[in-house]
């Protein structure tokens, strides 16, 4: 019996966002509200705010300065 080794599998952070949640983050990065996200994305202004809220725990991100930093660097 042999034991093979291999890297565990690793995730860049853009690809753990739904595609949905990588649009917020597009549209919040971009200087839009909540509200104006909402409106453009067609949802609710309470589905963004979820959006940004599993947005942050998935980046380990607090703010939206934090947000905006990482979409940038992110590429999105």
């Amino acid at each position: 019996m042999s034991l093979t080794l291999t890297k565990p599998h690793t995730q860049t952070p853009a690809a753990a966002l739904a595609p949905r949640e990588q649009e917020a983050l597009r549209h919040i990065a971009a200087g839009r509200t909540y509200l104006q996200t909402a409106r453009h994305m067609g949802l609710s202004k309470h589905t963004v705010d979820a959006y940004l809220r599993r947005i942050r725990a998935k980046l380990n991100a607090h703010s939206t300065a934090e947000l905006t930093r990482l979409a940038i660097t992110l590429g999105l």
